[in-house]
C-alpha cells in the first residue's frame, strides 16, 4: 500500500493492490501508449453506481477529513481569477455539500488517500494504470486522490496541475478545455518557473487561447487524462458534478520540479536561465544544486 507524503515530505510509493473481482477501469492499451503524458485521452470507469461517491458518503468524508484538506468556494467566477481573491459563499464545508444543488459552489476534498476507505479505491485504480505507464514513465509514488463537487454550471478557472493526472467523472458532466503545456504562446518558460517556484496555480487566460483548446464534453463513466502541466478551465453541465481525480508523481517530475525551481531563484536576481530542456548538462548542474541546498536546508533545520 502506500503512506501519504503530504506532511511527511517522505516519498510514497505505490504497490500493488489487492485483485478486484473486476477492473474499474477500461483502458485502450495502444491509446495509452501513444498518449499519455503527451496528449490528453479518455479511458472509461464503472464507479458511477459506487457508494463512496454519493453525497451522503462524501458528507461524511468531508467531517473525517482536516480542514486543511477541504477547499471550496464560489462557482459562478471568470475562466481567469486570481487564487489569491476566489470569493466564498459565507456557507460551512457541510452546507455547501448539502445545498450544493443550489447554491452555485465548487468544493474539492483533497488527499482523500488519509481515509482508510477511499485510499483503497485509489489504490485500485491506481494498481490498474501502472502496468501501462510504468513503461512510459517508471517509478509511479506519491499518489494522491482529489473529490470534486461542484454545483451546476460551475467554473473551475485556467490552471494548471504538476501531476500525472486522470480525472474521473461519477456524476454529471463537464466541458473541459485543455491546452498544450509545450506552446510557449499559452504557457511561458516565466509562467512554468512562477508555477513551481511561487505556487501559482491559477494562470491567466486570454480569449485568443480558446481556438487552440482541446474541448471534450465528459460524461459520466468516462476518465480524462490531464499531462503534467497542461493548462484547462472547467465548466460544470447542468446537473451536481461529482468527480474524482487520481494523481501520482515519478522521478522525472520531481527533477523537473527542481529545475523550475532553480530558473524561477536565478530570475528574481536579474538573470535570463536557458529553458528547462534546452541543455541537459545544465539542467543536470541545476537539479544537484537543488538537491544540495535542500539537504543543507534540512540539516539546518534539525539544528534549529
Amino acid at each position: 500500500m502506500f503512506e501519504s507524503d503530504r506532511d511527511s515530505g517522505a516519498t510514497a510509493v505505490l504497490t500493488d493492490a489487492p485483485p478486484a473481482e473486476r477492473s474499474l477501469l477500461e483502458i485502450e492499451p495502444g491509446e495509452f501508449r501513444q498518449k499519455f503524458t503527451n496528449t490528453p485521452f479518455l479511458i472509461g470507469h464503472r464507479l458511477c453506481d459506487h457508494p463512496l461517491f454519493e453525497l451522503d458518503s462524501l458528507l461524511e468524508l468531508g467531517r473525517r477529513l482536516p480542514e486543511s484538506c477541504i477547499e471550496y468556494n464560489a462557482g459562478n467566477i471568470p475562466v481567469s481569477m486570481d487564487q489569491t481573491v476566489t470569493p466564498r459563499t459565507g456557507l460551512s464545508a457541510e452546507e455547501t455539500i448539502r445545498r450544493i444543488a443550489e447554491c452555485k459552489s465548487w468544493m474539492v476534498l483533497k488527499y482523500v488517500e488519509n481515509d482508510p476507505i477511499y485510499r483503497q479505491m485509489l489504490e485500485q485504480c491506481l494498481a490498474e494504470v501502472r502496468p501501462y505507464s510504468e513503461p512510459i514513465a517508471p517509478g509511479m509514488r506519491k499518489p494522491h486522490g482529489f473529490i470534486f463537487i461542484s454545483s451546476p454550471g460551475s467554473i473551475t478557472p485556467y490552471h494548471a496541475d504538476p501531476e500525472h493526472n486522470f480525472l474521473l467523472q461519477i456524476r454529471g458532466n463537464k466541458i473541459v478545455h485543455q491546452f498544450d503545456a509545450h506552446d510557449r504562446s499559452l504557457l511561458s518558460e516565466q509562467e512554468l518557473e512562477r508555477f513551481y517556484g511561487d505556487h501559482v496555480r491559477n494562470l491567466t487566460f486570454k480569449e485568443e487561447y480558446r481556438k487552440k483548446a482541446w474541448v471534450f464534453d465528459l460524461q459520466a463513466g468516462q476518465g480524462l487524462h490531464f499531462p503534467v502541466t497542461y493548462p484547462h478551465f472547467v465548466q460544470n453541465g447542468p446537473e451536481v458534478s461529482v468527480s474524482f481525480s487520481i494523481t501520482f508523481r515519478t522521478p522525472d517530475l520531481d527533477r523537473r520540479t527542481a529545475v523550475y525551481q532553480f530558473n524561477n531563484g536565478l530570475r528574481k536576481r536579474g538573470l535570463s536561465p536557458s529553458p528547462v530542456g534546452k541543455s541537459a548538462w545544465k539542467d543536470s548542474l541545476k537539479y544537484q544544486a537543488m538537491r544540495i541546498w535542500r539537504k543543507a536546508e534540512g540539516i539546518f533545520a534539525k539544528q534549529d
